[in-house]
């Protein structure tokens, strides 16, 4: 396996692990740094809707893409997985670190 495919790897095993931790509550600028390492390192992914009725949610999505438009797409995946990393020790999540 490659380096890039053990990046994917792991970013795909934190993802899975950020989506079991529905038993904590997640604050909501957590949430947004969370949505927004995930959209920069998945660039295909559509998560924005430009349709949704709820403008100043989306405004919190754009200000959150804003600050880390910067990244690159493995810079993203990696600060995600760090994220989640911090938030299963943070919150003690009964879930292995990635």
């Amino acid at each position: 396996m490659d380096k890039n495919e053990a990046l994917h790897t792991r970013f795909l095993k934190a993802f899975n692990a950020a989506n079991s931790m529905d038993t904590i509550d997640i604050p909501i600028d957590l949430r947004l740094q969370f949505y927004a390492f995930y959209k920069q390192a998945s660039p295909n992914a559509n998560f924005y809707r430009t349709g949704d009725p709820d403008m100043i949610r989306n405004a919190f999505k754009m200000n959150a893409l804003l600050q880390v438009n910067n990244l690159t797409p493995d810079e993203a995946k990696l600060a995600y997985i760090e994220l989640v990393n911090e938030t299963i020790t943070k919150y003690k999540v009964k879930i292995e670190l990635i």
